[in-house]
């Protein structure tokens, strides 16, 4: 029988992975290495990162640093290079500002996640975008909070949508380049925070009755589809927001 299998053209590509210890991110370096790619990761713990380049083998290494961190754009880009000698495309783990309501929450701690969560995000994309060429890709990995606001969680329904016009605004000032730019929006996926929100049965049981497909999702479902979106072979997907969520999102 013939090998139908679909070759993404990620073989000797180089991306850059934040939060890719873990969860989401991970799961994502993870399908990227099994591809053929080589991957740089970061996370704010030196043993979580030391642990995952364990895991993700020789296609893997990693820096440590916090998104909210200036620096961290330049260590990753230098070591990317030194270690790869290129990069490909960037995938920016943007992570959970913390919960609370619109008028609960005081203006410091909206200016601190402003800072990490969204300035953040736009200094790895400014320092990265200078060292990639044409077939490059970036990726920011959202929520669902971009689509319909989710309870207790103002701070992410106010900055994680105004990320994702960044990266529709991205692809238009990237496109001549022939650099792609897309959002990726995960629903409720069964990493360790997915676990430990919904540890409670009857919970967990409410939320997998909203979600069409009748379950969490399994990280590494997210991680194909981001691999499949940052390769080659998506290489007509731009300016776009993917949502990744078992159909639980009611909005279009």
């Amino acid at each position: 029988m013939q090998d139908e299998r679909m070759d993404l053209g990620l073989t000797g590509r180089v991306y850059v992975i934040t939060g890719g210890s873990k969860g989401l991110g991970y799961a994502t370096a993870a399908a990227l290495v099994a591809d053929g790619a080589r991957v740089v990761i970061s996370a704010r713990s030196a043993a979580s990162v030391a642990a995952a380049v364990a895991a993700l083998g020789a296609g893997a290494t990693g820096v440590t640093g916090d998104n909210a961190d200036p620096s961290l754009a330049g260590k990753l880009v230098e070591h990317a290079l030194s270690s790869f000698g290129r990069i490909d495309g960037l995938l920016v783990s943007v992570g959970g500002p913390p919960p609370g309501s619109v008028l609960g929450t005081e203006p410091s701690v909206w200016s601190a996640a402003f800072d990490s969560v969204f300035l953040g995000c736009v200094r790895l994309i400014q320092r990265v975008a200078t060292e990639l060429s044409s077939g490059a890709a970036i990726g920011l990995v959202l929520s669902t909070s971009v689509r319909e606001p989710l309870p207790n969680l103002a701070i992410s329904n106010g900055l994680r949508p105004g990320l994702a016009m960044i990266a529709k605004t991205l692809a238009g000032e990237l496109g001549p380049r022939g650099i792609r730019v897309f959002a990726l929006l995960p629903g409720t996926f069964r990493t360790d925070r997915g676990q430990e929100v919904y540890a409670d049965p009857e919970a967990r049981a409410r939320r997998e009755a909203g979600i069409p497909l009748g379950r969490l999702g399994d990280p590494a479902e997210f991680g194909r589809t981001a691999a499949f979106a940052l390769s080659p072979a998506a290489s007509y997907l731009t300016g776009t927001t993917l949502t990744i969520d078992g159909g639980a999102t009611h909005a279009l």
